[in-house]
């Protein structure tokens, strides 16, 4: 982190805006020569802190209008127990996001559907061959703050 500096905070920046700037663009915005820029871009990819661009899309617009955060609690601990189900959460495809966490809770899921339906049959699939002490959903009603790019002017 010692080697992020002011330059590399503002193409950061303006890529977490738009990370479909053009090269050009992103040089201009930011004071730097293309080839300049360029460098900078190479060594921040290269050091996973930029870890790829991604278009963000609407997924209500596609019709997958309910989001669900489901949280997990175990009875299993084991590293072993844990790659399994790891293994297993990033094959359903309407997971979004997954994390473990600590508290009361182990995993937290983002699940995004169509509907009702949807959220059941991933269900059922979270929950196949698996001993999960508990499982419970959360249903957004509204995402008031979603995808929001970090203040990285904290970093200063």
């Amino acid at each position: 982190m010692d080697n992020i500096d002011g330059i590399d905070l503002k193409i950061l920046t303006c890529l977490q805006k738009d990370g479909g700037l053009s090269q050009r663009d992103l040089a201009e915005r930011v004071g730097l020569s293309q080839n300049a820029c360029w460098r900078r871009l190479q060594k921040l990819m290269g050091e996973g802190v930029i870890k790829g661009t991604h278009a963000r899309i609407d997924l209500s617009a596609l019709g997958f209008k309910l989001t669900v955060f489901v949280m997990v609690r175990t009875r299993h601990h084991s590293k072993e127990w844990a790659d399994s189900f790891r293994k297993h959460v990033e094959h359903l495809p309407e997971v979004t996001d997954f994390y473990r966490i600590g508290g009361d809770w182990d995993y937290l899921i983002k699940v995004v559907t169509r509907d009702m339906g949807g959220y059941d049959g991933f269900y059922q699939k979270l929950i196949t061959n698996f001993d999960l002490a508990t499982v419970t959903g959360f249903f957004s009603m509204e995402a008031i703050i979603e995808n929001r790019a970090a203040d990285l002017s904290r970093l200063r």
